[in-house]
């Protein structure tokens, strides 16, 4: 038995650390070099020809999205559990309702920038503004990072004395309150009617749209990259900060974290307001691209699909979430020639992981390091039970 559980081990580890080594054993020129190679990639996907290779796009599948549609959608999951990843994978904190920020950041930019928006209808009435009076794009997005923040602040503020499961109970709450509010305010959303006409880096949708229309997606995949490769290096740089080991001692334990001079609830609302600030951004590029919202588009289903990202990836390891978020939004529409079935396959692929690498596919070096030390004790444990 101790055998069998040493050589797991064993595997697990060598997976884990080898390529993690090789990449920090390079020289920095070295580096530099393959991060070039990696971003230049990330910007050639929409155009991807390379033989042997195309059968990854999904355009040629049947009744399958655009190729740089599902890219497009691919980004903004990403962005989705970059933000999640600081909250779940650095604070230690279960959010279940991170469908309610991406909710706001893309009801923002409908509601300031949308001509057909109540919003913009009664600043047209009350300030006497010309029919196509609107807040602009980027004053928008300026917009919608506030707007979540400030709701990621008076979400944690009277919830984050809860752990576990209760915190868990109360976000997915916010949650659901969000998007009912979305399908009741009727004289603030449209209610079910939804909002349409919602403006992109050029303005309202229209045929004069010369690079960010409704048809073409490239463009629209390379905005949401660019953003999420902001997005990384500006979390990598608090990972790293005073913020980011405050972050990591409170998820690995509160009570010692507080006994050493940290202040939990302040660098957990700190979590909560970057991670809202990170699902805000992605809910704006989202509207945006789609030029129309309802609520029903922001369900309960997509929150913990969120969440699954970040447990699937590996928890703490931002490498692990992207790999994570891209995985499950881009099987859904490899499966698709499966038809009612893709859905099951889909299922199935995740239970297996689970069950083969319940730590995440790419799990944080404190996970390696744990394994590590599970391979040493075994080592040292008696031949025999």
């Amino acid at each position: 038995m101790i055998d069998k559980i040493r050589s797991a081990d064993r595997r697990r580890v060598s997976m884990l650390t080898t390529v993690g080594d090789r990449w920090r054993a390079l020289t920095k020129w070295q580096q530099a070099l393959g991060l070039a190679a990696f971003v230049a990639i990330l910007y050639y996907l929409p155009l991807l020809g390379i033989p042997g290779l195309t059968w990854l796009r999904t355009d040629s599948i049947q009744g399958g999205n655009n190729w740089a549609g599902v890219l497009f959608i691919c980004a903004i999951y990403v962005l989705v559990a970059i933000g999640l990843n600081v909250v779940v994978g650095l604070a230690g904190l279960l959010d279940l309702g991170y469908i309610g920020f991406f909710a706001i950041g893309a009801y923002s930019v409908a509601l300031f920038g949308s001509v057909n928006s109540p919003v913009v209808k009664w600043i047209q009435q009350e300030f006497n503004l010309p029919p196509t009076w609107a807040v602009t794009w980027a004053i928008c997005l300026f917009i919608a990072i506030v707007l979540t923040m400030i709701s990621g602040v008076l979400l944690g503020w009277p919830t984050l004395r809860l752990r576990g499961d209760y915190l868990a109970i109360v976000t997915l709450g916010f949650g659901e309150i969000i998007r009912i509010v979305a399908r009741n305010a009727t004289g603030l959303t449209n209610g079910p009617v939804g909002i349409s006409a919602i403006p992109g880096p050029e303005g309202a949708p229209s045929p004069d749209n010369k690079v960010f229309g409704l048809i073409d997606a490239k463009p629209w995949y390379w905005l949401a990259i660019t953003f999420v490769l902001i997005m990384v290096f500006l979390v990598r740089r608090l990972e790293r900060s005073r913020v980011g080991r405050a972050w990591l001692a409170v998820r690995e334990d509160e009570d010692a974290a507080a006994v050493m001079g940290v202040y939990p609830f302040k660098f957990k609302l700190w979590a909560f307001a970057i991670g809202a600030a990170l699902g805000g951004l992605s809910g704006f590029l989202f509207g945006s691209r789609n030029a129309f919202i309802d609520p029903t588009q922001f369900n309960a289903n997509l929150s913990i699909l969120f969440v699954a990202m970040v447990v699937v990836g590996g928890s703490g390891n931002m490498i692990g979430v992207s790999l994570g978020a891209v995985l499950l939004a881009y099987l859904p529409e490899r499966f698709r020639d499966f038809a009612d079935y893709r859905w099951l396959v889909f299922g199935l692929a995740m239970v297996l992981v689970m069950i083969l690498r319940p730590q995440g596919l790419i799990p944080s070096r404190r996970r390696a390091r744990e394994l590590k030390d599970r391979a040493a004790e075994a080592e040292e444990a008696p031949a025999h039970v």
